[in-house]
């Protein structure tokens, strides 16, 4: 029998939510990859992000720059010009990142056919 789990054992001074990458938000990532060469502007980082809205990504570049995982900077151009780069505690998320996309290439095709065998069980459908 397990043995029971200590009621203090997620600190109440830093919850979850604090956490600037989601369990569930793969935007964040993919932006930290997209400005792991440096400095790029919205369509640029938009266009490797298939799927992703512009509502979805500019709503997920403010979240990171408030944050302060990437910084924002409008040049007064004409069009103007806008330009978002990671900082260095955006940078820091990299080494992060490479350990998930390490697992993910070990474990991916277990995940993959554990979740097959799953919902292919009479009477068990996928969530949702």
């Amino acid at each position: 029998m397990a043995e029971p789990l200590d009621p203090e054992m997620f600190d109440p001074v830093c919850p979850s939510s604090a956490m600037p990458i989601q369990i569930g938000d793969k935007w964040t990532a993919m932006v930290v990859l997209c400005l792991e060469g440096g400095r790029r502007r919205f369509n640029e980082i938009k266009g490797p992000l298939r799927g992703i809205t512009p509502k979805v990504l500019t709503q997920t570049l403010r979240a990171m720059e408030r944050d302060g995982l990437v910084t924002r900077t409008a040049h007064d151009e004409n069009p103007p010009r806008v330009e978002y780069e990671l900082t260095p505690l955006g940078r820091s998320l990299l080494t992060l990142i490479e350990a998930t996309r390490a697992w993910s290439r070990e474990h991916l095709p277990a995940l993959l056919q554990a979740r097959a065998a799953h919902d292919s069980t009479p009477d068990r459908s996928p969530p949702g």
